[in-house]
């Protein structure tokens, strides 16, 4: 019997471990997306007091999605440059 306590709960650790290494990048991607998305909302709230703005459209969102805060910096620059 204590065995296979012993047994069950190492499958468990196993299968912990092999479902967050396989989630690991997808939740990161996501993460990096959100905080992309939420960064590029906050940069036309602050933006708007000074006459700036980043039209938000399905290429400003992917760039800011994928890329996260590397890509608002980007379309920052971008649009100053614009």
């Amino acid at each position: 019997m204590d065995l296979n306590i012993i047994l069950y709960g190492l499958i468990g650790l196993v299968l912990l471990y092999l479902l967050i290494k396989f989630l690991k990048w997808p939740l990161k991607i996501l993460i990096n997306g959100v905080i992309g998305i939420v960064l590029l909302y906050l940069t036309n709230i602050v933006g708007s007091y000074f006459g700036f703005s980043i039209g938000i459209n399905a290429i400003t969102a992917l760039i800011a999605g994928f890329l996260g805060v590397p890509g608002v910096i980007f379309l920052v620059i971008f649009q100053m440059f614009l």
